[in-house]
């Protein structure tokens, strides 16, 4: 009788799952459904039916088949950045820095030559993030719920997580450069070097002063108006609770709620994304941004998550190995701006 090298040419066959694929392996035929995002390392347990919190929990039938969890908190820069799909790590973009420059002439007068446009490289730095879970195969065949399917959102979840982290505040180093890691300094558009972003002073370390309601006008009217449709507030839900309790002086609050489903709430007219990676304010801290980030970040991912089924390699265990390539910066320093709470 042929072996399984034989009939492949000895070559042992290892699927490359992308994106979602129907499990006909599997009594139910679940969904291997779809995964990603980016950031940082997973490490997970591999689950046995030997010991009960490695996974042994789960083999005996009667059980819910239905596992309950605690959410994570997923930071939804993705949601309003530009996302760009590459087809290699080199990933370059050209911004030009203050437009063409023109002249005005009278109608017999000769045009004299202009300036050259200014241009800026934008290399958004990529690393790869990866999970590397594993199985025991008895585990996969005697376990009350769809393991395979539970595994492939355990990893779509943290991979949403660690990329929404990096989005906010990555170092840049074998991973994206967080929008909180650019350099900032006070001066306005036009002064500042390219890539730093501008900060506004709340006048109070740690706090927004005596009228907060004009820190925040001032930060919304800082952003030149083409950036401002389409612009957003960025915050963590400490930073939110604060402002939606802020009055004006004849008492009526910043916030707006929304009277409907469809429609979000808004601050001083303009929504706010909660994410979740933003600092609390405190002493210094970078605690609110205010930008057109459709503009000012730039998201750069290699294709869709890739998993590797692997049952070979790690006996008793199927391996279930998950990578994705993204990058990404800031692509646009004048369509950001910050709010710090500091006195200068």
């Amino acid at each position: 009788m042929e072996t399984e090298n034989e009939m492949t040419g000895g070559a042992v066959v290892r699927p490359v799952l992308e994106g979602a694929r129907q499990d006909s392996a599997r009594a139910n035929g679940a969904a291997f459904e779809g995964f990603v995002r980016s950031g940082a390392t997973m490490e997970m347990k591999a689950f046995t039916g030997v010991t009960g919190d490695s996974g042994g929990f789960t083999v005996p039938t009667e059980i819910d088949a239905v596992i309950d969890r605690t959410l994570a908190s997923i930071s939804p820069i993705r949601g309003i950045a530009n996302v760009v799909k590459v087809g290699s790590a080199g990933y370059r973009k050209l911004v030009t820095t203050g437009g063409t420059p023109s002249g005005w002439a009278a109608e017999t007068d000769a045009p004299g030559q202009t300036a050259t446009p200014v241009f800026a490289e934008i290399a958004p730095p990529m690393g790869e993030l990866y999970a590397n879970p594993a199985a025991s195969q008895t585990m996969l065949d005697d376990a009350a719920f769809d393991v395979e399917a539970w595994l492939a959102d355990e990893i779509a979840t943290e991979f949403a997580r660690a990329e929404g982290a990096a989005f906010v505040a990555g170092s840049g180093v074998n991973r994206p450069r967080g929008f909180l890691q650019s350099p900032v300094a006070a001066a306005l558009d036009g002064v500042r070097a390219f890539g730093t972003l501008q900060y506004l002073a709340t006048g109070t370390a740690g706090d927004f002063g005596d009228h907060p309601d004009e820190r925040l006008i001032d930060l919304v009217q800082s952003l030149r108006s083409p950036y401002r449709q389409g612009a957003s507030f960025v915050m963590n839900a400490g930073t939110l609770a604060r402002i939606r309790k802020l009055k004006t002086a004849n008492g009526a609050f910043l916030w707006a709620p929304s009277l409907d489903a469809s429609t979000p709430a808004t601050l001083l007219g303009y929504p706010v994304v909660e994410a979740a990676d933003m600092p609390d304010i405190d002493a210094n801290s970078v605690s609110v941004a205010f930008g057109n980030f459709r503009a000012g970040y730039l998201i750069a991912e290699r294709t869709e998550t890739q998993i590797l089924r692997d049952p070979y390699s790690n006996k008793p265990y199927v391996n279930f190995y998950a990578t994705k390539r993204v990058g990404g910066c800031v692509s646009n320093s004048e369509a950001i701006k910050l709010l710090k709470f500091a006195a200068a």
